[in-house]
């Protein structure tokens, strides 16, 4: 098959991938699976290499990433159980004052919270965030608001344990610990970043209290930080969780899944350094660090919540788990689909030494799955799986790629995106002001992360 005919009748069966998802309504897991096979059948690979090939492709990114992404989860899920999250944001928002309380909620949210599942993530801080726009001064609510979108989306697919950060490194085959470290010095700085532009941009006209706000400051869905208790169960209770039976201090709570990342760092690190110690390469194997953290968050759930509450966070957590794992696997199907039709070799072709031509390619794939599919971590693994074939071809290092692909699959978050429709109703925004915070904020974080990217592409 000529390589025009792959490339167009691999470009084809994307376009009814999206189709079948947006028109069909079709789950998005069984959807990838379907192009996978159509893709494997119409460049020749015949049935039984197609089926292999899918089933290949599922185990082989689940084997890589699937106990990571079940470890982090079930974490996530005991911290919400006992009520850490809320005690966190509440403290961050005392802590800090009313400017630098945007970049902390963006920092923490796109860092340390990601083991807790987006979704509940901001279902859980959304309330508390609501209780300080009144104190935030002038486009308070804008500031927050764009803030919370940040944290969550650049945390997901840049910063390791976010689950779209997870799969990139095992669809690229990256050490977890080296995408810990490149994740956060992008992530990180794609968060400050951004959050300065639209600060700046909110200040200066782009933010309409009128026509942006669903509710004025100060009204009765906004309560004041001061009448929030401050006991721990108090605020639980008022945000819609059990109060736990015990309070535990907040770093103890947290302090496992800290010692979990740096863990990894560490043996990163030392990998670097090309220091070797047994013992340090086991404690840091991300599946021990991470079990590590599981595994002493459950000590201190179990304290703090008795062996009921434990059971029944962990009975939530799997069922999160799953799902997760189901799209993550999937999504590893039609990669390995796609470098089996030797799209991989094609598109090499194309390409030179130049690291800015097939960065720029994996962003604007990323992004126009993104804006058809409404899933980040699914076009990020699509459109890193496109250019996994390249990587070693041309001497790119699959960090790289892999950043490029998750920055691409931030560009315009939109009505397709759960998390939108989140945002826009918890934090008390119009339609127009989530597309002014999130779509429009999460897009420039896009650019953002993409010049990053480019940027750390000239010294390696």
């Amino acid at each position: 098959m000529q390589d025009w005919q792959v490339l167009t009748l691999t470009a084809a069966i994307i376009l009814g991938v999206v189709l079948l998802i947006l028109k069909g309504r079709l789950h998005p897991a069984i959807s990838l699976v379907i192009g996978a096979l159509t893709l494997g059948l119409t460049t020749g690979l015949g049935v039984e290499e197609t089926t292999e090939t899918v089933m290949r492709g599922f185990g082989d990114i689940l084997y890589e990433v699937g106990l990571l992404i079940s470890w982090g989860v079930l974490t996530g899920a005991l911290l919400h159980a006992t009520g850490a999250i809320t005690r966190l944001v509440n403290s961050l928002l005392r802590v800090f004052g009313a400017k630098g309380v945007p970049f902390a909620l963006a920092l923490s949210h796109g860092t340390v919270l990601q083991s807790i599942f987006p979704d509940v993530m901001l279902v859980m801080s959304a309330p508390l965030v609501r209780r300080m726009v009144p104190f935030m001064g002038r486009n308070g609510r804008a500031k927050l608001a764009s803030a919370m979108a940040l944290g969550i989306e650049v945390g997901v697919v840049l910063v390791v344990p976010g689950v779209g950060a997870l799969a990139l490194a095992g669809v690229m085959g990256i050490s977890l610990g080296k995408m810990l470290i490149f994740g956060l010095l992008v992530g990180v700085a794609t968060m400050v970043i951004t959050q300065l532009i639209m600060s700046f941009a909110f200040d200066r006209g782009f933010w309409n209290p009128d026509l942006d706000e669903a509710f004025p400051a100060g009204s009765a869905t906004d309560t004041p930080p001061e009448t929030v208790p401050d006991d721990a169960g108090d605020v639980a209770t008022k945000t819609g969780t059990k109060a736990p039976l015990r309070e535990l201090p907040l770093g103890l709570l947290f302090s496992p899944m800290l010692l979990a990342l740096v863990l990894m760092a560490t043996g990163a690190v030392l990998e670097i350094a090309e220091v070797s110690h047994p013992v340090m390469d086991f404690l840091a194997t991300p599946v021990v660090a991470l079990l590590i953290g599981l595994l002493g968050t459950f000590v201190l759930a179990w304290r703090a919540l008795g062996i009921a509450g434990t059971e029944e966070a962990l009975g939530n957590g799997f069922r999160e788990a799953g799902l997760i794992l189901i799209l993550t696997g999937a999504g590893g199907s039609l990669a390995e689909m796609v470098s089996q039709s030797g799209l991989g070799d094609i598109l090499g072709k194309f390409f030179s030494a130049n690291s800015a031509v097939p960065l720029l390619t994996v962003w604007a794939i990323a992004a126009v799955l993104h804006v058809a599919v409404g899933s980040i971590v699914i076009s990020s693994i699509t459109a890193a799986g496109l250019l996994a074939p390249v990587a070693a071809q041309i001497g790119l290092d699959p960090v790289l790629i892999a950043l490029a692909a998750g920055a691409g699959s931030m560009f315009l978050v939109h009505v397709t995106s759960n998390t939108f429709w989140l945002l826009q109703s918890l934090l008390g925004q119009t339609t127009r002001g989530a597309f002014k915070t999130v779509t429009i904020g999460i897009s420039v974080a896009s650019v953002v992360a993409l010049g990053l990217t480019l940027l750390l592409a000239l010294f390696f």
